[in-house]
C-alpha cells in the first residue's frame, strides 16, 4: 500500500451567465488527486488527512471510497472544508483562490499520526499541507520518522496564495527533501522559489542532500530527470488542452505507479536505475498528465486508458 498525505478540498469552477454566477464543484486538492490517481492506476492506496464532518467533508470521504482509496487513516474534525475558486486562463492554466483558514485539512497534528505497519511501502507529501500548521509540522515529523524505512516522495506544488512567505516554503521544502527519495517539482515552482537558478543546479543541490531522483516538469517543454549517475529528457505530448488542473498530480500518481510496477519500491532499487528505465517511467507519467489535460478538472486516467494511449503512440 502507498500512503498519500495532505489536503482534500473542493475546486469551484466559476460560470458567469449575465448577473448570475454559478459554480461547478469538483473534488480536489493535490494529494487527494494523487491518491485517487494511484488507485485508478491499480495501486493499493490510502489517504492520510484531516477531513470535515460537514456535508462537503462527508462527500469527500464518499469520493475516496468510490475510488477504492483506504480511508482508515483519516481524522475527522468539526471544522469547515477548504474551498478553492479556480479561474482558467485562455490556455487552460488555472489560478487558484483558497478559502481554508481554520479548515479540517489544516487541523491534523502530531497526536493524530498513525503507526504504520509493513504493508505501507511508500509515503507521499506535497502542496500547502507542507507549510500550514499544525499539519505541516505533523507531516515533517512523519517524514523524519519513516525516512529510510519506506520510499518517500515529495511534490512541493507551491501555493503562495495560501502561504506567501517564500523563505518558509524554501526552508520547509529543504527539510522534507532531506528525508525524500524522489522529488518531483515544476519549473514554475522552481522559478517562484529560486528565481534565476537553473533546474539542474537545484537538482544537484537536493541530490547532494540525499534525494535519489529529482524530476523537473516544464509544461510544454517536457521533463528533465536527474538520478544516480543518469540524466534524461522527455518531450511533452501534444494534446488538445481543456485545462491543466491536476496534470501535475496525474504525473505524480503515474510516476509512483510505474515505480511500483517496475518493482522499484526501495531506495536501493531507485539508486540502480538506468537511463532507459528512467526514460520509460517518465514517458508513462507524461502520458498520464496528457490525458488529464484533455478533460475538465482533476479527472485522472485509469490504467486501461494509459495502456491504450501508449499503444496508440508506440
Amino acid at each position: 500500500m502507498f500512503l498519500v498525505c495532505g489536503e482534500a478540498l473542493w475546486d469551484l469552477f466559476a460560470n458567469e451567465d449575465g448577473p448570475a454566477l454559478t459554480f461547478d464543484a469538483r473534488v480536489g486538492g493535490s494529494p487527494f488527486n494523487v491518491a485517487t490517481g494511484l488507485s485508478r492506476l491499480g495501486q493499493d492506496t490510502a489517504f492520510l488527512s484531516g477531513l470535515s464532518t460537514d456535508p462537503l467533508g462527508t462527500r469527500l470521504i464518499a469520493a475516496l471510497e468510490r475510488e477504492q482509496v483506504d480511508t482508515g487513516y483519516l481524522t475527522l474534525f468539526r471544522c469547515p472544508t477548504t474551498l478553492s475558486l479556480v479561474d482558467l486562463a485562455a490556455n487552460g492554466s488555472p489560478a487558484y483562490t483558497f478559502y481554508g483558514t481554520g479548515a479540517a485539512d489544516r487541523a491534523l497534528s502530531r497526536e493524530n499520526l498513525p503507526a504504520l505497519d509493513d504493508s505501507v511501502w511508500g509515503i507521499h507529501f506535497g502542496s500547502y499541507s507542507l507549510v500550514v500548521e499544525p499539519v505541516g509540522s505533523a507531516f515533517l515529523t512523519l517524514a523524519q520518522r519513516e525516512a529510510g524505512r519506506r520510499l518517500i516522495t515529495l511534490d512541493p506544488n507551491v501555493r503562495l496564495n495560501v502561504e506567501s512567505d517564500r523563505e518558509l516554503w524554501r526552508q520547509r521544502i529543504d527539510a522534507f527533501a532531506r528525508h525524500a527519495d524522489v522529488v518531483k517539482v515544476s519549473e514554475e515552482d522552481l522559478e517562484l522559489l529560486y528565481p534565476g537558478e537553473c533546474p539542474a543546479g537545484i537538482a544537484a543541490r537536493w541530490r547532494a542532500a540525499g534525494v535519489g531522483l529529482v524530476i523537473v516538469t516544464c509544461g510544454r517543454a517536457g521533463v528533465q530527470a536527474f538520478g544516480c549517475g543518469v540524466m534524461v529528457e522527455v518531450e511533452a505530448r501534444r494534446v488538445q488542452v481543456v485545462d491543466t488542473v491536476g496534470a501535475g498530480d496525474s504525473f505524480q500518481a503515474a510516476l509512483i505507479a510505474c515505480l511500483a510496477e517496475c518493482g522499484m519500491t526501495t531506495r536501493a532499487a531507485l539508486d540502480e536505475i538506468d537511463s532507459d528505465r528512467l526514460a520509460n517511467i517518465i514517458c508513462f507519467a507524461v502520458e498520464a498528465a496528457a490525458v488529464t489535460c484533455t478533460r475538465r478538472g482533476a479527472d485522472l486516467p485509469h490504467r486501461a486508458e494509459l495502456a491504450e494511449c501508449c499503444k496508440e503512440n508506440s
